[in-house]
């Protein structure tokens, strides 16, 4: 007998002395009862164990995949030389299509809209007077006045039989429920999330399509970096609605900005569109040349929005005019910004958000990048008013960048982008009288301001050091 189921009658006892402890006798019919039970307490014990270690496992997987996102290396850019030819050439112009491989289209006239009470209201009106499609992609789609006035619009066209397509980013506009737009799918209009967070797809969980765009019978076309949201139209804590440029195109460019909508559309729909619909024969008027930069990050995390801002800023001789949200640029593209300071003094000067940024961490972390580009003769201002979300740059006064691009690590290496690349003096002649317009509401960092910022920022900036990929 196991000496666990010893019973009183197997204890010795002295005479006069009764045991202290006794255990009941075993049960000859059930001899392993207490036994069973040892084994059972012992199972729970190791199905605790088991899930313990899994999810143990689990954690550092977790940790680990989420160290890999943030610190994993990004291509170290550089030019093997200059492209041929000034900015203002035609064999610039063909090296810059080989480069980022697209091709220069006719674009025009491209209109500037400023603000959203501009943009939002020449938006609505293009979807008021759709025909035949429309197709919007947007990472931000926030509940509120300005989307319910935009989902109205899109569920009337699509009840008078307009084909309405609509992606949106999934963790970008996180917090819209689907069941918001049931009233555009009930009309008959197509709504698909971009790389929604499932358990089959956690490997792209961080690629995010960051484009704004809306494209109507593929004739007219809008392109910059405003969502659909109300700080762009309505005053949002006390603080004026948002800085902002969209530009509306038209001709041959809006070809480009449809075969873009085309591919995230395939990408969370399986549809190919194709028809003579989407794409209608361009009128071949218009003066101004433009590429439509496609931006995808590759496999190994190069994209066209990269190597476009780099050539451009290369190739750079008189004045580089930037205005950017997100101030973050990676050591090559402040490589060639000194270069382009130094060795052939071009005039660089730059707009980037002041205390009313939308993001304390990402502004300190741009901050702390002043440093060299202020020693070195750059011109860096910070608006006062209000967020400025605008992401705009002017090369020479020729060339003009508008759409989606942040410079920082996110839109050159992670985010899915578009970009509108004008080879047009009015363009850029009417951007570049806004950007001083903005100068005039923006306060001036000096190299001395900029060594004396409080020990408080200095910890911040180190903090951000960590995320920066990632901002």
């Amino acid at each position: 007998m196991s000496p666990c189921l010893r019973g009183e009658e197997d204890f010795p006892t002295l005479p006069g002395i009764k045991p202290r402890m006794s255990l009941p006798a075993a049960n000859p019919a059930t001899p392993h009862q207490h036994s069973f039970k040892v084994h059972k307490g012992r199972r729970v014990v190791h199905r605790h164990h088991h899930m313990s270690t899994l999810g143990v496992v689990v954690l550092i997987v977790a940790i680990a995949w989420a160290l890999i996102v943030l610190l994993q290396p990004a291509p170290k850019y550089h030019l093997a030389q200059t492209p041929d030819g000034s900015v203002d050439s035609d064999e610039f112009a063909r090296q810059l299509e080989a480069i980022t491989d697209t091709k220069l289209q006719r674009a025009g006239p491209i209109d500037v809209l400023a603000n959203g009470d501009n943009f939002y209201k020449a938006e609505l009106e293009a979807i008021h007077s759709a025909k035949s499609n429309i197709n919007l992609e947007a990472y931000i789609f926030h509940r509120g006045r300005v989307a319910q006035q935009f989902l109205d619009a899109l569920a009337e066209r699509a009840r008078a039989g307009v084909q309405v397509r609509v992606v949106v980013d999934a963790l970008g506009s996180f917090s819209t429920p689907k069941g918001y737009f049931k009233p555009l799918t009930d009309a008959g209009g197509k709504m698909e999330w971009y790389h929604p967070v499932r358990w089959n797809n956690w490997t792209r969980v961080n690629n995010r399509t960051h484009r704004e765009m809306l494209i109507v019978d593929g004739e007219v076309g809008f392109i910059g970096g405003a969502g659909i949201d109300d700080q762009w139209l309505f005053p949002q804590k006390k603080l004026p609605p948002w800085r902002d440029t969209v530009c509306r195109v038209r001709g041959e460019a809006v070809e480009g900005l449809q075969s873009v909508f085309l591919e995230n559309w395939l990408n969370s729909s399986g549809e190919i569109l194709a028809g003579a619909e989407y794409f209608p024969l361009p009128p071949q008027n218009g003066n101004a040349r433009a590429l439509v930069i496609d931006s995808t990050p590759s496999f190994g995390g190069s994209t066209r929005a990269h190597i476009l801002y780099q050539a451009l800023i290369r190739s750079a001789k008189k004045s580089i005019y930037i205005t950017t949200p997100y101030f973050l640029p990676d050591s090559s593209i402040r490589g060639e910004m000194l270069r382009a300071i130094k060795d052939r003094k071009v005039d660089i000067k730059i707009i980037a958000p002041g205390r009313k940024s939308d993001h304390a961490m990402t502004r300190n972390s741009s901050r702390a990048l002043y440093g060299d580009l202020l020693q070195a003769g750059a011109n860096i201002f910070e608006y006062t008013p209000t967020m400025i979300h605008a992401k705009i740059m002017i090369v020479d006064g020729l060339w003009a960048v508008v759409g989606s691009t942040n410079f920082d690590n996110r839109s050159f290496g992670i985010n899915d982008e578009v970009n509108l690349a004008a080879r047009d003096p009015g363009l850029a002649a009417r951007l570049t009288s806004d950007f001083e317009n903005d100068l005039t509401q923006s306060r001036r960092v000096t190299y001395q301001d900029w060594k004396r910022r409080p020990l408080w920022e200095r910890v911040f900036e180190s903090v951000g050091w960590f995320f920066q990929r990632q901002q």
